[in-house]
């Protein structure tokens, strides 16, 4: 018998012993119960002694230097990666910054004046309703393109202008739009927004840079075309299709759009502390999850937001 046997066998019988206190005279009873007590509480206090040692003994010693212990299942440990978003975004930021452009970090919860005020959004467009923008109970608004940022840009590189210099930044940033999701719509998303200023920009500038970056990012010479666009904050304003990579299986006379751009507004200009009779600027917008989307073959935007392990880790 194991002393741990031994002494819950004891504590067994001290048990049985109390029965005794009622055959007793009611004067000893006291004195009995007491001696009784101390008994139990001492046996108690050894048999916890002795469990413990009894687990300790039961378990081997673990190398944690070792990648599955012996007292451990075999497992093939993981690493994580990189999400397929992120490792768009770094390399649009790259090629751009190789052109010489600053990146400027984005916000992800904006106000009234820098969503809307500060680029020339007229105080009935349709934009500034809640069923396009969501809204805080503070009326913050999660923004719903980098373009909040431009008036930002401009006020922080303004000096840049001032010493003879120029302006040139892109600004990656997650935004929100109040939508429905589905195959190619997702209400979070990344943008990435250029904005160029100088005393001679101009827009044969701009599709320059705009040919430069896809020709450099699909690794092709590629050709460009526009067609007329919209946007308050540019004037005049484009959207720019580019020729179909061979590397996404286009051929001769396939399009895909991907970015709007433009002529920065004088009124933005203005708003900045910009002349815009002496400075010029243009600036641009486009989804990093429709380039990861092109390169990668998907059909599903709402994949990249999903969680999904076994989505990612093809990645």
């Amino acid at each position: 018998m194991s002393e741990l046997e031994k002494l819950k066998s004891e504590l067994k019988d001290l048990n049985a012993e109390y029965a005794k206190i009622k055959t007793l005279p009611p004067a000893e009873r006291g004195q009995f119960g007491r001696e009784m007590n101390a008994k139990k509480q001492s046996l108690l206090a050894d048999i916890a002694r002795a469990e413990e040692q009894a687990e300790s003994e039961n378990i081997s010693p673990i190398d944690i230097s070792a990648p599955s212990a012996p007292n451990q299942p075999i497992f093939s440990p993981k690493f994580g990666t990189k999400h397929p978003l992120m490792v768009e975004l770094d390399r649009v930021t790259e090629i751009y910054a190789d052109m010489g452009f600053d990146v400027m970090e984005s916000l992800q919860l904006d106000d009234e004046f820098h969503m809307f005020d500060s680029l020339n959004f007229p105080k009935e467009h349709p934009a500034r309703d809640g069923y396009d923008t969501f809204r805080t109970s503070e009326n913050f608004i999660p923004p719903a393109h980098t373009s909040t940022m431009q008036h930002r840009a401009l006020k922080k590189y303004k000096k840049c202008l001032e010493d003879g210099g120029q302006i040139a930044v892109v600004i990656p940033g997650r935004v929100f739009r109040n939508e429905d999701a589905d195959a190619t719509h997702e209400h979070t998303f990344y943008q990435c927004e250029g904005v160029f200023v100088s005393k001679n920009a101009t827009m044969g500038q701009m599709f320059g840079v705009l040919k430069r970056f896809f020709e450099t990012y699909y690794g092709q010479s590629l050709r460009i075309k526009t067609q007329p666009g919209y946007f308050p904050f540019t004037e005049p304003s484009a959207e720019l299709l580019i020729e179909k990579p061979k590397s996404l299986g286009g051929k001769g006379g396939d399009w895909l759009e991907m970015l709007g751009c433009g002529m920065i507004h004088p009124n933005v200009l203005k708003t900045a502390g910009i002349n815009p009779e002496i400075y010029h600027g243009f600036a641009w917008g486009g989804g990093i999850d429709r380039l990861a989307m092109l390169k990668y073959g998907l059909s599903d935007v709402r994949y990249f937001e999903s969680g999904k392990l076994d989505f990612l880790e093809e990645f």
